[in-house]
Parts: structure tokens; sequence; C-alpha cells
């Protein structure tokens, strides 16, 4: 078979398929500039072809006459997180099975993992599914569900479902190949977007609920990260735990500023409160990790340290401007 990928969701499934000799070549995205430094990098699927002793195509097209000669012989192609549109004659006469971390028909595009983990959803399905003209609409093969984890960040559950997808697509795989491989068309009604992420969406809302707050932070993490401030100063929020705000916890110690304070949920959203909790408009999460500007990732006990944190200050987070 022939394996096109970029991105490290495909590195375990490639490793596992070269293990079993099973790959005539790989297919990847050429080296790009990366990092302060630009250094010319490789994708991880590079890196991992390369290490497994792979024939390798780096390209930036995939549809030309190299790599159509490359798929001649192949029963299969693999498809993980390649970052290019193959055209029909390149899949023709074979089965092409991509893996897609999402629900499909729901969040079909760039980001599914994120954008349905900022939705609220607490249960991540990746697809095995025909790769289509049209992107993310292939007929669907085989499905693995996947519960989030109360802190489970995206960047996390990308690695966990890179992981946990191949059993899948080794199953699928070899029904393509005997043969016996039987697909669900998708439903185009109920098909949604989950479009690119940007820098500009690095916040979040306190005047949501406690569960939407968690699920924003933990679905931008790593990238583009979640952006706050207290007292004027820049933090990035990594990880946090939901709380209800009745529990004995935070009832016991509410802002002394704040006007009917006593009272559960009358905390303003945003507002810190003592224990490292920050009130939404329903419940509240505990800030587990943080990260200051030109920093490293640490726990909001050691942040706090040699720092005037109070319960009754604001924690505040917005939009940030796109740089040019």
């Amino acid at each position: 078979m022939v394996f096109f990928g970029s991105g490290s969701l495909g590195v375990p499934c490639l490793q596992e398929l070269a293990r079993r000799g099973c790959i005539d070549v790989v297919v990847s995205q050429p080296d790009r500039p990366a990092g302060r430094g630009r250094v010319s990098t490789p994708t991880p699927i590079s890196v991992a072809a390369l290490e497994c002793g792979l024939k390798l195509i780096r390209t930036d097209n995939a549809n030309q006459l190299e790599t159509r000669d490359q798929c001649a012989r192949a029963k299969v192609i693999v498809v993980i997180a390649f970052g290019q549109k193959l055209l029909p004659e390149l899949i023709a006469d074979r089965v092409a099975i991509n893996l897609h971390p999402s629900a499909l028909p729901k969040w079909r595009g760039a980001a599914p993992i994120q954008r349905a983990m900022m939705a609220g959803e607490q249960r991540i399905t990746a697809c095995a599914m025909a790769v289509a003209e049209r992107m993310d609409a292939g007929a669907i093969y085989a499905r693995h569900d996947f519960e989030l984890g109360a802190t489970e960040t995206a960047g996390e559950l990308h690695d966990r479902i890179a992981r946990d997808s191949v059993e899948m697509m080794l199953q699928t795989i070899e029904r393509a190949r005997v043969g016996a491989i039987i697909g669900q068309e998708q439903i185009e009604a109920h098909a949604t977007r989950a479009m690119k992420l940007s820098k500009s969406e690095a916040y979040v809302d306190f005047a949501q609920t406690a569960p939407l707050v968690r699920c924003r932070i933990h679905g931008l993490a790593p990238w583009p990260g979640c952006d706050a401030e207290i007292s004027g100063e820049p933090i990035r929020l990594l990880r946090v735990r939901e709380v209800s705000v009745n529990g004995a916890a935070l009832s016991a110690a509410p802002s002394e500023n704040a006007p009917g304070a006593n009272l559960p949920g009358a905390n303003l959203p945003g507002e810190i409160l003592q224990g490292g909790f920050v009130a939404c408009a329903v419940g509240a999460i505990e800030i587990m990790q943080v990260q200051p500007v030109g920093g490293r990732a640490m726990a909001w006990q050691d942040f706090c340290r040699g720092r005037s944190i109070q319960a009754g200050q604001r924690m505040t987070s917005a939009p940030r401007k796109e740089q040019a």
C-alpha cells in the first residue's frame, strides 16, 4: 500500500504498518521552515518513515505523475492528516482509507477535535472513512468512540486518538484487502464544519457555564492557547478542573466584596475565589496549570507565590488581534 500523511496523527498507524511490512512508499509534504529560527523541518510522518527505512516522497503536489506511478500497483491507499487533496485519477480502482477524528458528518475540516471539545462534547469519535472528492464526505467504514477525560486537553486527546485508532485502521485495511469492506454513506443534512483555529480565538468567556469554560480552555490547548489577565499580568490557562459553586469548597469562601457573596453562585464571572477557583456564570473552575509570558508551564500555586493574588480580583480574557 501507499501511505499519505504529514501530521503526527498518522505516526502510530504508519509505524505499525511498517512493522508488518505492508507499506511500499510514503508520501508527505515537503520540509518547511519552523520555529523561531525558521529551520527547515520535516513533517512527523517524514521523520517516522525515514526511521522505519521506508521509501519517502516529499512533494507539494501528490497528484503528479511520479506519485501516480508509485500507486499503480497499490490495492489500498491510507491517508491520515496529509494536507493535500487527492484527485480521482490517483485513487481510482483502489480503496483509499482516511482517518478523521470526528463523528462524521459532524466536524468536517481542519480542527475537528478542538471544535468538538470547544462545543462542549464529552464523547469524541474517530472514523475510518473513504477518501472522497469532497472534503471528509466519504462513506464511513468504522467508528471508535473516546470519552473525554475531565482534565484532558485537545493535544492529549489527539495523541490518544492517534494511538488507539490503529487497530480500527488495521481491521479496515484488512477488510479492504480481501474485498469485504462496506461503507455507510454520510447524511449531508447533518454535516457541520470544523474551521481552522486562529490566534484571535485564544480567549474564554467566563460568563458561560463552567463546563463550557473548561471545554474551551482545554480545546484551545496546546494551540492557540487560552490567554487571560490578572491585574494586568498576562498568563496562559493550560489546564483547569470544573467544580460546583454549591460545593463546600466554594460556599465556604466566596469573595467578601461581592454583593450577596454568601449566596452560592453570586460571584461575578471571572472573579477569583479562594483556593484557585474562578467563578463562571454557572459553577466555577479550578485553575490547575498556567504559563506566564516567556515562562514555563507551572502549577497555579507556584504561579501565585510572590504575587498578591487575592479573592475578589477578576481574571479577564478577550480576543486578541491577529498579527499581520
